[in-house]
C-alpha cells in the first residue's frame, strides 16, 4: 500500500512524546535549552557524550571541576559548572549529581552555524527517552521509554532499521560496508559538519588508500584542538548504515584517530537526509529518508582557507592547497582578501564568504588581494579537490 509523505511522518511519530523544535542552521541542528536557569542556545550533538560544553562567558554557575575533551585528532582539559535544573522547551531533563557543563574558553559559534548559538549540547540530556530527530518538521520529539519502534519492519528503501554495533559506550556506533565487503565502524555525529569524516591509516585498513601514497589535493581542517592536515575522498557505493550511497565525499583527517573504539563519524551532510529516532537501551536506530537523497551533487572548490582577524579587520589566507587553483593563480598564506566578485569581504560575511570558496565546476570567483600594502586581481577557476581512492572497492 502506498503511503503519502505526509501520512509516513505522522506514523513515524505516533506516542505520548513531548515535541520540542528546533532551528536547522548551516549543517547543524541549533536547540534552545535553560541550564541553571540560563537561557542558552547550543547546536545539538550526537557526537558528545556529556551534556553541555558552553562559552566561558555565560554564567551558569560556579565552576566546581575539570573534564578532558576529545576530538578527532586530540585532547584537551576545561572547568566544569554542575547542572542543578535543566529543560529544553517544555521537556523538563533529570539532573543526575554528576551532571556538569564544560565551560570553555572562547566566543560565541553563531558564526559556525549562521545562527545564534552559545555551545554544544550533547546525548546525556536524552538518555531517558527514546528521542526523535524529525528534521522534516525541525523538532525533537521526546518519547517515553514504552516506545518502542524496533518491532516495525522497515522497507529498506525510504526507512532503515539499524542495530548499533557493540563497540564504544559513549557514541552511537554504526557499520558502513565498501563494495568488497570491506566495514568501517562509525558514529552517528550531528555535530560534524562534513559529509563523514575518517581517517588516513582506516582507508589504509579496508585497502581504499595504498601506504605511503600522498594525497593530490592537500587541504586542512579545524578541529576543536586546532588545526590538522587533512583531504577530501571520493567514494562510491557504499552502505553507509545499511543504506546504499552511490556516491559521496569525505572528510579524511591525515593522522590517526584518537581513539582506538571506532573509525570516525558520519555527520550532517548525509544525516540531514534522515528524520532518525535513537533508542539508546534497546541499541536500535531508525532512518527514513524523507528527501530520497543520500548525498549533494559534489561542489568544486578554489583550494584556500582563510580566517578573520579582528586586529587586522581582515580576511588572511591561512593556507592554500598544494596543486590547487589558487595556487596556480598565484595566491599565498599570508595574503589578505579585501573583496570577492567586486565586494566588499567584510560586508559579505563568514558564511557568505565560505560559500563564495564553492560553487560550479568551473566556474569563476574574482579575488582582490593586499599583498605587503600592493593590490592585486585574481581570477581563480573553481575544480574538483577531492582524491580518488586506491581501490575501486570504494
Amino acid at each position: 500500500m502506498f503511503v503519502p509523505a505526509v501520512l509516513a511522518v505522522s506514523l513515524l511519530s505516533q506516542s505520548d512524546g513531548i515535541e520540542v523544535p528546533f532551528i536547522i542552521g548551516d549543517n547543524a541542528i541549533v536547540a534552545e535549552a535553560t541550564v541553571n536557569g540560563r537561557k542558552v542556545s547550543c547546536m545539538f550533538d550526537t557526537g558528545f557524550s556529556g551534556s553541555f560544553v558552553l562559552n566561558d562567558n555565560i554564567n551558569i554557575g560556579k565552576a566546581t571541576g575539570s573534564m578532558t575533551l576529545r576530538d578527532f585528532v586530540g585532547s584537551f582539559a576545561a572547568s566544569t559548572v554542575p547542572i542543578k535544573t535543566l529543560s529544553i522547551g517544555k521537556q523538563k531533563i533529570r539532573t543526575p549529581d554528576d551532571m556538569a557543563a564544560v565551560q570553555q574558553p572562547g566566543g560565541s559559534q553563531s558564526l559556525s552555524y549562521n545562527t545564534h548559538a552559545n555551545g554544544i549540547m550533547g546525548m546525556e540530556v536524552m538518555q531517558d527517552f527514546v528521542l526523535e530527530i524529525n528534521l522534516q518538521r525541525s523538532c525533537f520529539i521526546f518519547h517515553p521509554q514504552s516506545f518502542d519502534f524496533t518491532k516495525r519492519v522497515p522497507d529498506n528503501k525510504r526507512t532503515f532499521l539499524v542495530k548499533m554495533l557493540p563497540k564504544g559506550v559513549n557514541s552511537i556506533e554504526l557499520s558502513t560496508e565498501t563494495t568488497e565487503g570491506k566495514k568501517m565502524t562509525l558514529a552517528l555525529d550531528t555535530g560534524n559538519s562534513f559529509y563523514a569524516t575518517t581517517h588516513k591509516d582506516v582507508l589504509e585498513r579496508i585497502g581504499l588508500w595504498t601506504p605511503g601514497r600522498k594525497p593530490d589535493f592537500m587541504g586542512t581542517s579545524f578541529v576543536a584542538s586546532g588545526a590538522v592536515e587533512a583531504w577530501n575522498l571520493e567514494l562510491k557505493n557504499l552502505k553507509i548504515f545499511s543504506v546504499p550511497t552511490p556516491q559521496s565525499v569525505w572528510n579524511i583527517i591525515d593522522r590517526p584517530s584518537s581513539s582506538s573504539d571506532h573509525d570516525g563519524t558520519v555527520g550532517f551532510g548525509f544525516l540531514k537526509n534522515f528524520n532518525m529516532i535513537i533508542d539508546l537501551k534497546r541499541r536500535r536506530v531508525w532512518l527514513d529518508n524523507f528527501t530520497g537523497k543520500t548525498a549533494e551533487a559534489p561542489k568544486a572548490g578554489v583550494g584556500l582557507n582563510a580566517w578573520y582577524y579582528p586586529e587586522y579587520q581582515r580576511y588572511i589566507v591561512v593556507s592554500v592547497t598544494p596543486g590547487g587553483p589558487a595556487e596556480k593563480a598565484g595566491i599565498k598564506s599570508g595574503d589578505m582578501i579585501l573583496g570577492l566578485d567586486g565586494q566588499d569581504a567584510l560586508n559579505i560575511g563568514y558564511r557568505g564568504f565560505a560559500d563564495k570558496m564553492e560553487g560550479d565546476l568551473d566556474s569563476t570567483v574574482r579575488l582582490t588581494i593586499s599583498r605587503r600594502g600592493v593590490l592585486q586581481n585574481f581570477e581563480v577557476k573553481r575544480a574538483y579537490l577531492f582524491n580518488q581512492p586506491s581501490s575501486p572497492g570504494g
